[in-house]
């Protein structure tokens, strides 16, 4: 994992002279620093992890910066942090470092990479702020966390969403996958009915990405093109679900054709084995 992060926290914490030191503390001396990017906890693995730290102990220290009042903000390591105290242990192991607000983020974000992936909307929002109060460019912040910048501009092209859709991602019924796929239609309204659509049958990234691609030039054409007749439209829906890819229905008077489009010659076969 870490080639895939270049330097990773190996960069961000010290561990030679004038670095981190690793120390006992209180629990209860630690709060959550505001720049954590992790902003849901799902209960059932929080739990899991509870029981294995109530066996076996914090095997990874919290990562800590000190406060004014004296008292600890917690950097990375949240997961660890909140399974602990549920765990009813009084100290948890930590790496108290001085660190500046930006470094905080971005040790943060790079840990929960590293441990558990953060949620698409919590890394698109990361990134932004590191962005936008940092002045970092999506190509220098790619390096930092060790992605191609595609990668980034696809998280943060996420935050165009409706929240209804970004709270459906958030609770792990949209995938990112999903999610873009919705980001070619341009009628809000239309890319929440269909993120519904795609929850209620349970739809495959393709399929959703073949309608979302159906919905999206209907938008800019519809004043010169001529309206399709809805059971035309109807007969389309079902084949693309039957089929699992873009299908076409050409219909003049009691004539007309089916274009099915495949694009790769294993995809050929699997129409082909369906269909025969």
């Amino acid at each position: 994992m870490k080639s895939a992060l270049g330097k990773g926290l190996d960069a961000l914490i010290p561990t030679g002279k004038g670095g981190s030191e690793i120390v006992e503390l209180d629990i209860k001396s630690i709060s959550p620093g505001k720049e954590q990017p992790r902003k849901v906890f799902n209960e059932g693995p929080l739990k899991d992890l509870a029981a294995s730290i109530k066996e076996k102990g914090v095997l990874q220290p919290v990562l800590v910066s000190r406060t004014k009042e004296g008292a600890y903000a917690l950097i990375a390591g949240e997961r660890r942090y909140r399974a602990a105290k549920l765990a009813g242990l009084k100290k948890i192991p930590a790496i108290v470092r001085k660190t500046t607000s930006g470094d905080s983020l971005e040790v943060a974000l790079i840990e929960n990479i590293q441990r558990e992936n953060l949620g698409p909307i919590e890394t698109a929002e990361a990134f932004q702020r590191l962005i936008k109060e940092h002045n970092y460019t999506q190509e220098t912040l790619a390096k930092k966390v060790g992605k191609e910048r595609v990668t980034v501009t696809n998280y943060m092209r996420l935050l165009k969403l409706p929240d209804e859709i970004k709270a459906l991602i958030d609770d792990g019924e949209l995938s990112m996958g999903h999610a873009r796929a919705l980001l070619v239609i341009p009628d809000r309204a239309q890319q929440v009915a269909l993120a519904e659509r795609i929850i209620k049958e349970g739809m495959s990234v393709r399929l959703a990405e073949v309608l979302g691609k159906k919905e999206a030039p209907k938008q800019a054409k519809h004043k010169t093109k001529k309206k399709q007749d809805p059971h035309v439209r109807d007969l389309e829906e079902k084949l693309i679900r039957a089929l699992g890819t873009k299908v076409k229905i050409k219909h003049a008077g009691k004539r007309g054709k089916i274009e099915i489009e495949y694009y790769s010659l294993d995809e050929l076969d699997r129409l082909l084995d369906i269909l025969l």
